[in-house]
Protein backbone atom coordinates (compact mmCIF):
# COMPACT_ATOMS: atom_id res chain seq x y z
CA UNK A 1 0.00 0.00 0.00
CA UNK A 2 1.34 3.52 -1.02
CA UNK A 3 0.62 5.76 1.69
CA UNK A 4 1.13 9.52 1.22
CA UNK A 5 4.12 11.81 2.70
CA UNK A 6 1.12 13.53 4.39
CA UNK A 7 0.08 10.78 5.86
CA UNK A 8 3.30 9.45 7.57
CA UNK A 9 3.55 13.06 8.93
CA UNK A 10 0.29 12.90 10.64
CA UNK A 11 1.24 9.61 11.96
CA UNK A 12 4.35 11.02 13.25
CA UNK A 13 2.91 13.86 14.88
CA UNK A 14 -0.30 12.14 16.60
CA UNK A 15 2.23 9.39 17.70
CA UNK A 16 4.16 12.39 19.50
CA UNK A 17 0.71 14.00 20.55
CA UNK A 18 0.04 11.13 22.63
CA UNK A 19 3.19 10.28 23.87
CA UNK A 20 3.82 13.78 25.41
CA UNK A 21 0.03 14.16 26.44
CA UNK A 22 0.40 10.85 28.97
CA UNK A 23 4.44 12.01 29.93
CA UNK A 24 2.96 14.92 31.15
CA UNK A 25 -0.09 13.32 32.75
CA UNK A 26 2.22 11.31 34.46
CA UNK A 27 4.67 14.66 35.72
CA UNK A 28 1.47 16.15 37.02
CA UNK A 29 0.47 13.28 39.09
CA UNK A 30 3.81 13.08 40.63
CA UNK A 31 3.05 16.55 41.49
CA UNK A 32 -0.43 16.06 43.17
CA UNK A 33 -2.20 17.69 40.33
CA UNK A 34 -4.21 14.38 39.39
CA UNK A 35 -5.41 12.69 41.41
CA UNK A 36 -7.10 10.14 40.27
CA UNK A 37 -5.37 6.43 38.99
CA UNK A 38 -3.67 6.68 35.93
CA UNK A 39 -3.36 3.96 33.18
CA UNK A 40 -0.97 4.92 30.94
CA UNK A 41 -0.71 3.60 27.41
CA UNK A 42 3.09 4.97 26.86
CA UNK A 43 4.54 2.73 24.28
CA UNK A 44 1.41 1.40 22.52
CA UNK A 45 1.35 4.51 20.35
CA UNK A 46 1.28 2.56 16.62
CA UNK A 47 -1.80 0.70 17.46
CA UNK A 48 -4.24 4.10 18.31
CA UNK A 49 -2.79 6.07 15.76
CA UNK A 50 -2.53 3.44 13.41
CA UNK A 51 -6.12 2.14 13.85
CA UNK A 52 -7.83 5.74 14.13
CA UNK A 53 -6.13 7.14 11.23
CA UNK A 54 -7.61 4.77 9.22
CA UNK A 55 -11.02 6.23 9.96
CA UNK A 56 -13.14 8.90 9.13
CA UNK A 57 -14.33 11.56 11.34
CA UNK A 58 -17.77 9.51 11.70
CA UNK A 59 -16.77 6.47 12.47
CA UNK A 60 -16.92 5.22 16.04
CA UNK A 61 -14.42 4.18 18.56
CA UNK A 62 -15.12 2.68 21.26
CA UNK A 63 -11.70 2.31 24.03
CA UNK A 64 -10.75 0.65 27.45
CA UNK A 65 -9.68 2.34 30.83
CA UNK A 66 -6.11 3.08 29.00
CA UNK A 67 -8.14 5.09 26.65
CA UNK A 68 -5.50 9.01 26.09
CA UNK A 69 -3.87 7.83 22.73
CA UNK A 70 -7.00 6.40 21.18
CA UNK A 71 -9.30 9.42 21.55
CA UNK A 72 -6.53 12.18 21.01
CA UNK A 73 -5.53 9.49 17.68
CA UNK A 74 -9.55 10.28 16.91
CA UNK A 75 -9.11 13.75 17.46
CA UNK A 76 -9.74 14.60 20.72
CA UNK A 77 -8.76 18.63 22.08
CA UNK A 78 -5.85 17.89 24.31
CA UNK A 79 -7.15 20.64 26.34
CA UNK A 80 -10.60 19.37 27.03
CA UNK A 81 -8.88 16.21 27.78
CA UNK A 82 -6.33 17.39 30.55
CA UNK A 83 -9.45 18.97 31.91
CA UNK A 84 -11.19 15.79 32.66
CA UNK A 85 -8.28 14.14 33.70
CA UNK A 86 -8.19 16.98 36.24
CA UNK A 87 -11.58 16.70 37.42
CA UNK A 88 -12.42 20.07 35.98
CA UNK A 89 -16.03 21.77 34.65
CA UNK A 90 -14.06 22.20 31.03
CA UNK A 91 -13.23 18.57 30.46
CA UNK A 92 -15.19 15.99 27.77
CA UNK A 93 -17.86 14.75 31.16
CA UNK A 94 -17.59 18.30 32.87
CA UNK A 95 -14.97 16.47 35.42
CA UNK A 96 -16.88 13.52 36.52
CA UNK A 97 -15.22 10.75 34.42
CA UNK A 98 -11.65 11.42 35.95
CA UNK A 99 -8.81 10.06 34.25
CA UNK A 100 -10.04 6.15 34.06
CA UNK A 101 -12.61 6.00 31.58
CA UNK A 102 -15.85 7.24 29.66
CA UNK A 103 -14.75 10.06 27.70
CA UNK A 104 -17.01 11.17 25.04
CA UNK A 105 -17.45 13.51 21.70
CA UNK A 106 -20.17 12.19 19.61
CA UNK A 107 -19.66 14.45 16.79
CA UNK A 108 -16.24 12.84 16.30
CA UNK A 109 -16.93 9.83 16.98
CA UNK A 110 -15.57 8.89 20.23
CA UNK A 111 -18.43 7.15 22.79
CA UNK A 112 -16.75 6.13 25.65
CA UNK A 113 -14.16 4.03 27.45
CA UNK A 114 -14.50 2.72 30.84
CA UNK A 115 -13.30 0.64 33.91
CA UNK A 116 -15.46 -2.73 32.83
CA UNK A 117 -13.10 -4.69 30.91
CA UNK A 118 -13.92 -5.95 27.44
CA UNK A 119 -17.62 -3.37 27.68
CA UNK A 120 -16.66 -1.39 24.81
CA UNK A 121 -16.65 -4.47 22.26
CA UNK A 122 -20.47 -5.29 21.90
CA UNK A 123 -21.45 -1.57 22.67
CA UNK A 124 -18.87 -1.01 19.36
CA UNK A 125 -21.44 -3.84 17.74
CA UNK A 126 -24.68 -2.25 18.59
CA UNK A 127 -23.31 0.93 16.78
CA UNK A 128 -22.23 -1.21 13.91
CA UNK A 129 -25.59 -2.57 13.71
CA UNK A 130 -27.35 0.70 13.93
CA UNK A 131 -24.89 2.06 10.86
CA UNK A 132 -26.07 -0.73 8.94
CA UNK A 133 -29.86 -0.45 9.74
CA UNK A 134 -29.49 3.19 8.87
CA UNK A 135 -27.69 2.39 5.49
CA UNK A 136 -24.48 4.92 6.22
CA UNK A 137 -21.15 3.82 5.52
CA UNK A 138 -19.89 4.30 8.73
CA UNK A 139 -17.61 1.60 10.58
CA UNK A 140 -17.27 0.89 14.57
CA UNK A 141 -14.18 0.07 15.94
CA UNK A 142 -13.50 -1.41 19.22
CA UNK A 143 -9.74 -1.74 20.81
CA UNK A 144 -9.51 -3.72 23.81
CA UNK A 145 -6.53 -5.64 25.38
CA UNK A 146 -5.90 -9.47 25.58
CA UNK A 147 -7.78 -10.04 29.08
CA UNK A 148 -10.48 -8.73 27.51
CA UNK A 149 -10.12 -11.31 24.52
CA UNK A 150 -11.19 -13.88 26.98
CA UNK A 151 -14.40 -12.25 28.59
CA UNK A 152 -18.13 -14.32 27.37
CA UNK A 153 -18.77 -10.78 25.45
CA UNK A 154 -15.50 -10.94 23.45
CA UNK A 155 -17.24 -14.61 21.76
CA UNK A 156 -20.45 -13.32 21.66
CA UNK A 157 -19.40 -10.16 20.38
CA UNK A 158 -17.85 -11.44 17.05
CA UNK A 159 -20.37 -14.20 16.85
CA UNK A 160 -23.06 -11.77 16.13
CA UNK A 161 -20.93 -9.13 14.53
CA UNK A 162 -19.52 -12.52 12.02
CA UNK A 163 -23.70 -12.90 11.32
CA UNK A 164 -24.99 -10.08 10.15
CA UNK A 165 -21.91 -9.08 8.81
CA UNK A 166 -21.91 -5.73 10.70
CA UNK A 167 -18.90 -3.14 9.57
CA UNK A 168 -16.95 -3.85 13.08
CA UNK A 169 -13.34 -3.94 13.42
CA UNK A 170 -12.03 -5.83 16.67
CA UNK A 171 -8.88 -4.61 17.19
CA UNK A 172 -6.88 -6.39 20.17
CA UNK A 173 -3.80 -4.94 21.70
CA UNK A 174 -2.07 -7.59 22.84
CA UNK A 175 0.44 -6.04 25.44
CA UNK A 176 1.52 -9.50 27.00
CA UNK A 177 -0.49 -9.19 30.24
CA UNK A 178 -3.99 -8.56 31.56
CA UNK A 179 -2.70 -6.75 34.74
CA UNK A 180 -0.28 -8.75 36.02
CA UNK A 181 -1.21 -12.16 34.06
CA UNK A 182 1.14 -13.14 31.47
CA UNK A 183 -1.05 -13.92 27.83
CA UNK A 184 0.63 -17.45 28.27
CA UNK A 185 -0.58 -18.08 31.18
CA UNK A 186 -4.38 -17.39 30.51
CA UNK A 187 -5.14 -18.73 27.25
CA UNK A 188 -3.87 -21.61 25.68
CA UNK A 189 -2.69 -20.20 22.23
CA UNK A 190 -0.15 -17.71 21.07
CA UNK A 191 -2.20 -15.62 18.51
CA UNK A 192 -5.46 -14.18 20.00
CA UNK A 193 -6.20 -13.39 15.92
CA UNK A 194 -6.66 -17.16 15.03
CA UNK A 195 -10.10 -17.42 17.09
CA UNK A 196 -11.33 -14.93 13.89
CA UNK A 197 -11.46 -18.40 11.94
CA UNK A 198 -14.09 -20.02 14.76
CA UNK A 199 -16.29 -17.45 13.57
CA UNK A 200 -15.51 -17.31 9.89
CA UNK A 201 -13.93 -13.68 10.00
CA UNK A 202 -9.94 -12.82 8.98
CA UNK A 203 -8.10 -12.83 11.66
CA UNK A 204 -5.08 -10.22 11.11
CA UNK A 205 -1.96 -10.28 13.73
CA UNK A 206 0.30 -6.76 12.98
CA UNK A 207 3.30 -5.96 14.45
CA UNK A 208 1.68 -3.08 16.92
CA UNK A 209 5.25 -1.17 16.96
CA UNK A 210 4.90 -0.42 13.34
CA UNK A 211 2.57 2.18 12.89
CA UNK A 212 2.47 1.42 9.17
CA UNK A 213 1.53 -1.85 9.28
CA UNK A 214 -1.17 -1.56 11.92
CA UNK A 215 -2.38 1.46 9.63
CA UNK A 216 -2.21 -0.81 6.84
CA UNK A 217 -4.48 -3.64 8.24
CA UNK A 218 -6.88 -1.19 9.93
CA UNK A 219 -7.40 0.54 6.50
CA UNK A 220 -8.06 -3.31 4.29
CA UNK A 221 -10.32 -4.27 7.04
CA UNK A 222 -12.40 -0.79 7.22
CA UNK A 223 -12.46 -0.74 3.40
CA UNK A 224 -13.67 -4.52 3.81
CA UNK A 225 -16.62 -3.26 6.47
CA UNK A 226 -17.86 -0.42 4.48
CA UNK A 227 -18.49 -2.63 1.32
CA UNK A 228 -20.38 -5.22 3.37
CA UNK A 229 -18.07 -7.82 3.58
CA UNK A 230 -18.40 -7.84 7.30
CA UNK A 231 -15.84 -7.28 10.57
CA UNK A 232 -12.25 -8.32 11.16
CA UNK A 233 -10.29 -9.09 14.16
CA UNK A 234 -6.90 -7.20 14.15
CA UNK A 235 -4.30 -8.27 17.04
CA UNK A 236 -1.26 -5.92 17.53
CA UNK A 237 1.38 -7.53 19.07
CA UNK A 238 2.48 -4.45 21.58
CA UNK A 239 4.19 -3.60 24.64
CA UNK A 240 3.15 -0.82 27.51
CA UNK A 241 6.08 0.79 28.98
CA UNK A 242 4.95 1.49 32.58
CA UNK A 243 3.27 -0.77 34.84
CA UNK A 244 -0.48 -1.40 34.64
CA UNK A 245 -1.16 1.74 36.39
CA UNK A 246 0.95 4.06 38.17
CA UNK A 247 2.29 2.41 41.47
CA UNK A 248 2.64 -1.07 39.89
CA UNK A 249 5.31 -2.77 41.44
CA UNK A 250 5.76 -4.62 38.28
CA UNK A 251 6.65 -7.66 39.88
CA UNK A 252 5.51 -9.72 36.75
CA UNK A 253 7.88 -9.09 34.00
CA UNK A 254 11.24 -8.30 33.90
CA UNK A 255 13.93 -4.90 33.23
CA UNK A 256 15.37 -7.34 30.30
CA UNK A 257 12.08 -7.97 28.80
CA UNK A 258 10.81 -4.11 29.01
CA UNK A 259 14.24 -2.72 27.51
CA UNK A 260 14.11 -5.19 24.87
CA UNK A 261 10.53 -3.90 23.95
CA UNK A 262 11.91 -0.24 23.91
CA UNK A 263 14.06 -1.17 21.35
CA UNK A 264 11.47 -1.45 18.91
CA UNK A 265 10.20 1.81 20.13
CA UNK A 266 7.58 2.97 17.16
CA UNK A 267 7.58 6.74 17.62
CA UNK A 268 11.88 6.05 16.96
CA UNK A 269 11.33 3.41 14.33
CA UNK A 270 8.93 5.67 12.15
CA UNK A 271 11.21 8.56 12.76
CA UNK A 272 14.22 6.83 11.31
CA UNK A 273 12.13 5.93 8.48
CA UNK A 274 10.93 9.58 7.77
CA UNK A 275 14.55 11.20 8.13
CA UNK A 276 15.93 8.53 6.04
CA UNK A 277 14.03 8.75 3.21
CA UNK A 278 13.77 12.07 3.11
CA UNK A 279 10.03 12.59 4.21
CA UNK A 280 11.34 14.80 7.15
CA UNK A 281 14.43 16.86 7.87
CA UNK A 282 15.82 17.06 11.43
CA UNK A 283 14.43 20.95 11.85
CA UNK A 284 10.86 19.77 10.87
CA UNK A 285 11.18 17.16 13.69
CA UNK A 286 12.21 19.73 16.19
CA UNK A 287 9.15 21.25 15.00
CA UNK A 288 6.69 19.07 15.19
CA UNK A 289 8.14 18.61 19.03
CA UNK A 290 7.81 22.35 19.61
CA UNK A 291 4.46 23.02 18.29
CA UNK A 292 2.96 19.75 20.44
CA UNK A 293 5.21 21.11 23.37
CA UNK A 294 3.72 24.21 22.67
CA UNK A 295 -0.17 22.94 22.49
CA UNK A 296 0.48 20.59 25.71
CA UNK A 297 1.66 23.71 27.83
CA UNK A 298 -1.85 25.82 26.69
CA UNK A 299 -3.93 22.33 27.42
CA UNK A 300 -2.15 22.01 31.27
CA UNK A 301 -2.69 26.42 31.85
CA UNK A 302 -6.24 25.33 30.32
CA UNK A 303 -7.05 22.38 33.21
CA UNK A 304 -5.22 24.03 35.87
CA UNK A 305 -6.90 27.43 35.56
CA UNK A 306 -10.53 25.73 34.97
CA UNK A 307 -12.91 25.19 38.08
CA UNK A 308 -14.19 22.10 39.75
CA UNK A 309 -17.52 21.53 38.79
CA UNK A 310 -19.83 22.97 41.73
CA UNK A 311 -21.79 20.63 44.23
CA UNK A 312 -25.08 20.31 42.52
CA UNK A 313 -23.71 19.24 39.31
CA UNK A 314 -23.15 16.32 41.04
CA UNK A 315 -25.66 14.72 39.73
CA UNK A 316 -26.42 16.23 36.55
CA UNK A 317 -26.28 14.15 33.43
CA UNK A 318 -25.38 10.95 35.77
CA UNK A 319 -29.23 9.54 34.50
CA UNK A 320 -30.85 9.78 31.29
Amino acid sequence: MAIEKSKLVEMYQMMVRVRRFEESALKLYSEGKIHATLHLSIGQEASAVGACLALNQDDYITTTHRGYGYVIAKGAELDRLMAEIFGKETGYCKGKTGSYGGVTDTSIGILGNGGIVGAGITAAVGYALSAKLRGTTQVAVTLFGDGAANTGRFHEALNLASVWKLPVIFVCENNLYAISVPQRESANIRDIAVRGAAYGIPGIIVDGMDVIAVYEAATEAVERARKGEGPALIECKTYRYRGHFEGDAEVYRTKEELEEWKQRDAIKRLKQKLLETGVLGENEVEEIDRQVQEELDKAIMFAEESPFPDREQLLQGVYA
